[in-house]
């Protein structure tokens, strides 16, 4: 089983003034009017993914998200109110390595420098948790404990933004005191006692040991007529693309066969595109090359013909658009979390439609998508592929997050599917919502 993130929390980020509780699936859909906090919701989950499985410092700056300061961030009811001193988040996730199967991150953050800092980060397992809590300056309390036991100690840390990644790595166990709860402080001489240690050293090792998540921007990158070989390193606008595809092509024939049909699949169920093609101009590896699609007719007879190779300057934009999301998804070495906005920019129905089902095939154990989306195009497409069994998702798999504006704060409603993947009992809202986007597309 590999690793699923659910049961987001979230309290004082943004326009979330209460504490409410948002369910992930392997498939969980954003979905609301504009300036409800959907971006914001996957800036946040990106920084917990980075805070918790790959022990870095909150960046809510990042490309693709920019939610600005400390004060920016933090909630605030009106321009007359004062804003909160902190927020909180987490989520629960769960792996084989749990006891239980599931682990509980929970952080507080307040402001360090202009911006949020993880002042505490909690983590707890069914038989063990462990807790780091910035109690002044650089100065950390580390604690863990397991069953009704519990142990503390003081670590001095003087470049706090560095050394936050290594921050559960800094200590010996052995070198913990045990803590008294009655009296509230260590008890002398009474160190850790290292047989205990396996039930912590399992929570342990779930902490800071992911990779970096997938955040895709809503406009990718535009196309160019020629492209000049690079090192393809990964960004949210998708400039990375054309070079890998080219670093495919020539350098491994047999990734290059799947990744050439796994492409032409969905874009031949989407009508995009029929073949792709990379057209090297030179015959060295650093040769420029160009990126090349064709479409297929078919004659009164029934026999298929190819049209001409298209530059991609040369054909809808909607297909440049589409490359870095799809090969993003369909990359071998894709990571565990892909968090996407609006990925139907520029595609037509039918393509958004065909995106529907493509996300239905990555979805699952191993890959967790969240999508915001505006497209019931998407939603429709995801729930028929369901209820006709095309998909191994089962209607457990999906989440629909609709977020709800109610006067200046937002609700989150997790909606479910029955068996039938048919939403259950959707707010009037959530129905308003889908009507209105269907006049204002038709134009009435």
């Amino acid at each position: 089983m590999g690793l699923v993130v659910e049961n987001v929390t979230v309290k004082n980020f943004r326009c979330f003034r209460q504490d409410q509780t948002a369910r992930l699936a392997p498939l969980t859909f954003l979905v609301g009017e504009n300036s409800t906090g959907k971006t914001s919701f996957l800036a946040l989950l990106r920084v917990l993914w980075d805070v918790a499985f790959r022990g870095v410092s909150p960046d809510f700056r990042r490309p693709p998200y920019d939610l600005g300061s400390f004060e920016d961030i933090v909630y605030q009811r009106d321009e007359r109110s004062r804003p909160a001193d902190s927020f909180e988040a987490g989520f629960d996730h769960l792996h084989p390595l749990a006891d239980g199967g599931t682990v509980n991150f929970q952080a507080v953050f307040k402001e360090r420098q202009g911006v949020p800092f993880p002042v505490v980060r909690h983590f707890a397992g069914k038989d063990a948790w462990i807790e780091s809590d910035l109690v002044e300056a650089e100065n950390f309390v580390i604690r863990f404990g397991i069953h009704t036991e519990k142990w503390e100690r003081r670590i001095f840390v003087p470049d706090l933004f560095v050394q936050q990644a290594q921050l559960f790595e800094l200590f010996n166990p052995v070198m913990f005191s045990r803590f008294d709860s009655e009296s509230g402080s260590a008890i002398p001489g009474e160190l850790f006692e290292t047989e205990k240690w396996h039930p912590i050293y399992d929570l342990l090792r779930l902490t800071n040991s992911y990779g970096d998540s997938y955040a895709g921007a809503p406009l990718r990158s535009s196309p160019k007529r020629t492209y000049d070989p690079i090192r393809p390193s990964p960004d949210p606008g998708g400039e990375y693309i054309p070079a890998y595809l080219a670093n495919v092509f020539r350098q491994d024939a047999n990734e290059w066969q799947w990744l050439k049909g796994s492409l032409e699949k969905f874009g031949k169920q989407s009508g995009l595109f029929d073949e792709i093609l990379v057209n090297s101009l030179g015959n060295s590896a650093g040769s420029p090359f160009q990126v090349r699609i064709r479409k297929y007719g078919s004659t009164s007879k029934g026999r298929t013909l190819k049209g001409p190779a298209r530059n991609l300057m040369d054909v809808g934009y909607g297909v440049s658009q589409a490359l870095p999301l799809i090969i993003g998804l369909l990359a071998p070495e894709a990571p565990r979390l892909f968090l996407l906005q609006q990925s139907e920019v520029h595609l037509h129905p039918s393509a958004q439609a065909a995106l529907g089902t493509l996300f239905c095939s990555i979805a699952g154990p191993g890959r967790q998508l969240v999508v915001e989306t505006h497209s019931d195009y998407i939603l429709d497409r995801v729930l028929l592929d369901i209820r006709d069994q095309k998909t191994e998702l089962k209607p457990k798999d999906v989440s629909i997050l609709y977020f709800e504006p109610n006067d200046l704060d937002v609700t989150i409603h997790s909606l479910r599917l029955d068996d039938r993947a048919t939403i259950v009992d959707p707010p009037d809202s959530y129905r308003r919502f889908f009507m209105d986007e269907l006049r204002r597309s038709v134009g009435l």
